[in-house]
């Protein structure tokens, strides 16, 4: 009797206790149940429902509560506050989050080419292709709910009963055209709305990646098929996203369960039911990590809660290979919908590091023995997988990480698989100081595995972009070359050298880079085997004219010449002559006379001048033009006159199928014969008189070459008054008169008189000239300067009409 007060006290309470419902247990063919809570303090849920509840069993007198002294909008303002304190701060976090992710992080596309263009086969390749069946596409309008829902459970019944078709012996580009069109038929299912058989489409395609018959492939194979489930992924959400909208507009980017309504809610459950309902591991584990993202319609904590438990279901994929694609596809998804949450992207990691030992298991070696592949081509298959794991466990993370992460590589015994993937994932800044750890690590890796001199040209990619520690620099080139050197494959040695060439020009001299140079040659020589690494041998080129800007110093490298007579192939050839004078032109500040500088040139331009022909582009002869006029801006005898005209005479000679420079060449001859009348003072002595009569004959010997009528006339206008006034009156009036008196009347009447206005200036410049005599001032104020303003930055001649 003492304890029956408390024990209905105790019943009382648990009777007024209200419980608030989830949205899991939500269902709208649940029987409502209205419940009457008399407790004031209630969660947000809960004081909606009761209210809901409350006015569906009653009706409420809106009037009454102005009777109880409370004043509504006092009531708004006191319930604002908190809530606008709450969403600020909600956009803030969200904002945060927003911004993990930035330019800075190596998206998936950029890697998607790459691996499509690495991981290729010759074998043939077999695909189940889904057979669609005409079964429930006549349904009436007037059709039962449950009608419907058997037909759908039946056409997804389908799938398992064989109603597939089977392609054999696909070549690689067939496989990829089937691909391409299950891609297309997902989408055209769903915009027709059969979403069952879009569902069913990825599903087939899902299966693919459990299939690892044609092993070398498997990683094309997952960029492939891991697109059309992107695609699904995306018009699932566009799909559930379009419900919300409602009346109200659009959600927006940082919208809350609570503003997504109860039929976008219901649809998204059922998508979740349906792929929980798919019997097989990987293709229900890829179709539910593609909608991932749509987690965010139901619950605020979905995701973080779903990662975990995709990351565990991935342990019960056995085919090493097939479970660290698995893994790199949902840290690839987490990083799209949840970058924050690092730690089922180091769960993914750690779990994959238990299973390592599987790589080297009998059922694995086995596999590789009756598809004929080699450990080592075996091993470079993982390297996508891992290098995107780490890359995303890497970004903007803490130096600390990276100490972990290579005591880890050591418990493993240095993996060269797993080292490589480290040095590539975090940032260069991290590596370079610690090359020499990395360099002893490497030394210590089994090389049957994984070839070492993949992981110095990854250190070597590192080192290119940040500095080693100054001490160590030296040390590290010569730790590096002594593998690189003893390679014997030309490819593999070219590959690395190529990295390593960068590193050698950033931080030493003209002498290491002459050797680094002479040991290529001594490598791609052989068998002329440069011809297969023409890419590489131009890289390398960039790479030293990058870093050497004096090219006194570049020229007078021993094997820097012998280096370019490796590129046979004249348009390769042409490509990196190109290169070279376009880092003269930029780099060169002062004019020069170096005849190491000269005659190296000289031969470049050359090479580029004979490669031009009756097929080249008048673009393309434009722009040698321009590179070569460059070079003769900037080559200056100082007061040897007489040596700066006999280097035109030979670029004229070396160039004559160029118009452009036989023009500039014309300029410069009559601005050198001004620079000698300006030396003089215009009173030429018997040496100087000559020097400028054969810059004079020079000038009317390269004219007539030229093609274009009133270049012609006006150069030989310029020609002759530079004559005139260096007191050349036969070759000035004569040469002149008579010259343009020719071409004049050579030309046809109709030419001439669309031509007027221009032949109408040439005819009074040439009047004057011929009215100004040898003594007349008018003659004589042609300066210098005139012949400048006709020169461009580009190097072309501008030939006043």
């Amino acid at each position: 009797r003492d304890t029956f007060p408390m024990d209905v006290a105790a019943f009382d309470s648990c009777r007024l206790e209200a419980v608030p419902v989830e949205f899991g247990d939500y269902h709208p063919l649940k029987p409502i149940t209205v419940t009457e809570s008399k407790t004031k303090k209630m969660g947000r849920k809960g004081s909606t429902s009761s209210t809901s509840s409350s006015s569906s069993s009653s009706m409420i007198d809106p009037l009454s509560s102005v009777l109880d002294g409370t004043d509504p909008l006092s009531l708004f303002a006191a319930t604002a506050d908190p809530v606008t304190t709450a969403d600020t701060t909600r956009k803030k976090r969200d904002k945060d989050d927003s911004l993990v992710v930035g330019s800075d992080f190596e998206p998936w596309s950029s890697k998607r080419g790459e691996i499509l263009a690495r991981y290729t086969t010759t074998e043939k390749l077999s695909i189940n292709l889904y057979m669609s069946s005409e079964k429930g596409k006549a349904t009436t309008p007037g059709s039962a709910v449950s009608e419907k829902v058997r037909t759908r459970l039946e056409e997804l019944d389908d799938l398992e009963e064989g109603s597939q078709k089977e392609l054999l012996n696909l070549t690689q580009q067939d496989y990829m055209n089937r691909i391409e069109d299950l891609n297309q038929s997902l989408k055209d299912a769903w915009a027709s709305d059969q979403k069952v058989k879009a569902l069913k489409i990825v599903i087939q395609c899902s299966k693919l990646l459990s299939d690892t018959t044609v092993i070398q492939f498997y990683p094309s194979k997952f960029v492939l098929i891991t697109d059309i489930l992107d695609t699904f992924g995306k018009l699932v959400y566009e799909r559930i996203l379009s419900m919300c909208l409602d009346n109200r507009g659009s959600l927006p980017d940082n919208f809350t369960p609570e503003s997504v309504n109860d039929t976008a809610k219901e649809t998204c459950l059922n998508w979740f039911f349906k792929i929980a309902s798919i019997r097989e591991l990987i293709p229900r584990f890829y179709v539910e990590a593609a909608i991932l993202k749509c987690n965010k319609f139901l619950s605020k904590t979905g995701i973080s809660e779903c990662l975990p438990r995709l990351t565990a279901m991935i342990r019960g994929i056995g085919d090493p290979l097939v479970a660290v694609y698995a893994r790199a596809y949902l840290c690839r998804v987490g990083m799209e919908v949840a970058p924050h949450l690092k730690e089922s992207l180091n769960k993914n990691f750690f779990d994959f590091l238990l299973t390592f030992k599987q790589m080297h298991g009998d059922t694995v070696q086995n596999q590789l023995v009756v598809q004929c592949v080699e450990i080592p081509s075996y091993l470079t298959l993982y390297s996508p997988a891992i290098d995107w794991i780490l890359q995303c466990i890497a970004y903007r993370a803490p130096e600390v990480l990276l100490t972990e992460m290579m005591e880890r590589c050591k418990k493993l015994g240095n993996n060269a698989l797993l080292l490589n993937s480290v040095m590539s994932a975090f940032r260069a800044e991290f590596i370079a100081a610690r090359s020499m750890d990395f360099i002893g690590m490497i030394k210590e890796c089994d090389e049957s595995g994984f070839p070492k001199h993949l992981l110095f040209r990854s250190l070597g990619l590192n080192l290119a972009m940040a500095d080693p520690p100054e001490c160590d620099r030296l040390q590290i080139l010569n730790e590096a070359w002594k593998v690189i050197t003893k390679l014997k494959n030309p490819q593999d040695y070219i590959n690395c050298a190529e990295v390593w060439v960068e590193y050698t020009c950033r931080h030493f001299t003209k002498r290491e880079v002459n050797t680094v140079l002479a040991d290529v040659i001594k490598h791609m020589t052989p068998d002329r085997a440069f011809e297969d690494a023409y890419p590489q041998l131009h890289s390398i080129i960039q790479k030293i004219i990058t870093y050497f800007h004096d090219f006194s110093v570049l020229f007078s490298a021993e094997k820097f010449l012998p280096f370019l007579d490796m590129f046979q192939k004249e348009s390769v050839r042409v490509e990196v002559c190109k290169c070279i004078m376009e880092a003269f032109i930029k780099h060169q500040q002062d004019a020069t006379k170096d005849p190491v500088i000269l005659n190296a040139l000289l031969h470049v331009c050359k090479t580029m001048h004979d490669s031009v022909n009756a097929l080249t582009l008048e673009d393309e002869k434009r722009m040698l033009a321009s590179l070569i006029n460059g070079f003769i801006k900037m080559v200056s005898f100082g007061r040897d006159f007489e040596q700066q005209l006999s280097f035109y005479v030979e670029a004229r000679s070396m160039f004559c199928n160029l118009e452009p420079v036989l023009v500039q060449l014309v300029h410069s001859v009559n601005q050198l014969a001004m620079e000698t009348r300006k030396v003089m003072k215009g009173n030429h002595s018997r040496k100087t008189a000559a020097f400028v009569r054969a810059c004079v004959a020079f000038c009317f010997i390269t004219i007539p070459s030229l093609t274009s009528i009133f270049a012609r006339l006006n150069l030989y206008l310029n020609s002759g008054q530079v004559a005139l006034a260096n007191q050349c009156l036969s070759q000035g009036k004569i040469g002149v008169c008579f010259n343009c008196i020719i071409i004049l009347s050579c030309q046809k009447t109709e030419y001439y008189y669309d031509q007027s206005r221009g032949c109408t200036r040439v005819i009074r410049k040439l009047l004057e000239s011929i009215k100004a005599g040898a003594g007349s001032e008018r003659v004589c104020c042609w300066r210098t300067e005139e012949y400048k303003r006709y020169q461009t930055p580009g190097g072309r001649s501008c030939v006043r009409e």
